[in-house]
């Protein structure tokens, strides 16, 4: 497949990574040409409802929106009244083959399960690309999703919005300089699923999908399965197939503090307790524990992460009530750090920590400047997404999963390929 050059490039190639080569056909990364910052990025945007709606606003704000993809034609019908300019579509292949020519960069807000099939395609063109958590649905998909980002030297991030808030790197900064000592344990909570999605439930009874729905499209890559209500327009994340539980929603958000100040990247094992599933829809609570080997900058660290309603033990937390509605607390030889506040003998120290100047921001400052932003796909949220997703390995087969990152590869436990790296069914590219 060929496509044409881009209307315009933002970034000198060296500004932002080392040299590499444009995946798609294997030819060359097209030459970037030297644009006033005040230029206009051409934007489009895949998923304009949900977050889709915020994200694809955020992008209009910041550059024109040339086009628009949503499955759904009502909400794309919606999408295009309040973008009038653009030009919509239903698949996004054919939007990105269309108009690649036209476009600088795309943002990606669809379910989890398609966040890589359209994100890889559209940095194969040379996009920049703004995608939402969670990066992707499989650890294998947010490897090569920072492989074809660094490759292609793109502007890229990542919606886990927190990261770019004072307070979080702030904290993250005390963790990194010792303010609650040498840190060992972390323990991270959140209330959902329950309330926001239903899982652990058998699938809904097959009916017809509303006309306004192409449910093949919808589907993308994942298996088929009949249409049934509940999967759209939002429970789906509850679902193997198309989403990544509790864990893919808020860990990219939640875990984001202890793993920029403590580097919490390829985690050496991980073991779940749940309360049980079915294969096809994730348990209604999960307790996870991972382990994280000792790197030359701490000592080695145990992550234990709660959900659906699951909650520490208020010991841990100097007998205080864990909220119930979330949370992240650091223990240290000196104190502990709950949520931003240093407590039980911990002090603060003085810290310098880049200020964000908003985290979308931050990705159309990396497009125009070569600066990349905090929750970039190679550096930051690829390793992130990757970590927290081996969670998921464990709650699937019940067993502690020891892990070999470098290979991408369960040790020990057998049956998980599938989960680590999916097959992609004939009209959607995975490895190019």
């Amino acid at each position: 497949m060929s496509h044409p050059t881009n209307r315009r490039r933002f970034l000198k190639t060296a500004s932002v990574t080392a040299a590499g080569f444009w995946v798609a056909g294997g030819v060359s990364s097209r030459a970037a040409e030297e644009k006033s910052p005040n230029e206009r990025i051409a934007m489009a945007a895949i998923g304009v409802e949900g977050k889709g709606h915020s994200d694809s606003d955020d992008a209009a704000q910041h550059g024109d929106m040339v086009a628009v993809c949503e499955v759904d034609e009502k909400r794309l019908a919606g999408a295009l009244r309040r973008f009038p300019g653009a030009k919509g579509y239903t698949d996004f292949r054919k939007m990105l083959d269309e108009m690649a020519g036209s476009l600088d960069a795309v943002t990606v807000s669809t379910p989890d399960h398609m966040h890589a099939p359209c994100s890889l395609m559209a940095m194969r063109m040379g996009l920049h690309c703004f995608c939402q958590k969670p990066l992707t649905r499989t650890i294998y998909e947010a490897r090569l999703m920072g492989q074809v980002a660094r490759e292609n030297k793109l502007a890229t991030q990542m919606g886990n919005q927190g990261t770019a808030g004072d307070s979080l790197r702030r904290s993250a900064h005390w963790l990194k300089n010792g303010a609650i000592g040498n840190v060992k344990e972390l323990h991270i909570w959140t209330d959902r699923a329950k309330g926001w999605w239903p899982q652990g439930i058998e699938r809904p009874a097959p009916s017809d999908p509303p006309v306004h729905l192409p449910w093949d499209l919808w589907l993308g890559v994942a298996p088929k399965r009949p249409y049934g209500e509940g999967y759209h327009p939002f429970k789906w994340r509850g679902w193997w197939d198309f989403g990544t539980g509790a864990l893919g929603d808020i860990a990219c958000h939640v875990v984001s503090m202890p793993f920029m100040g403590l580097d919490l990247r390829n985690p050496v094992s991980a073991v779940a307790e749940t309360s049980g599933h079915n294969k096809d829809s994730f348990p209604e609570w999960s307790i996870i524990t991972y382990e994280f080997a000792a790197t030359d900058k701490r000592p080695a660290v145990k992550l234990v992460w709660y959900d659906g309603g699951k909650l520490p033990p208020k010991e841990l937390l100097g007998g205080r009530e864990p909220s119930p509605k979330g949370g992240s607390l650091a223990i240290g030889d000196k104190g502990i750090l709950l949520d931003d506040r240093l407590l039980d003998g911990a002090e603060p120290v003085a810290v310098d920590f880049p200020r964000s100047p908003g985290h979308f921001e931050e990705w159309i400052r990396a497009i125009k400047t070569g600066e990349q932003a905090m929750s970039n796909f190679p550096d930051y949220a690829g390793p992130l997404t990757e970590s927290m997703l081996v969670g998921n390995l464990a709650v699937w087969s019940g067993e502690r999963i020891e892990w070999d990152a470098a290979a991408m590869k369960v040790k020990n436990v057998d049956g998980l390929d599938s989960l680590i790296k999916p097959t992609y069914p004939k009209g959607y590219t995975l490895d190019a």
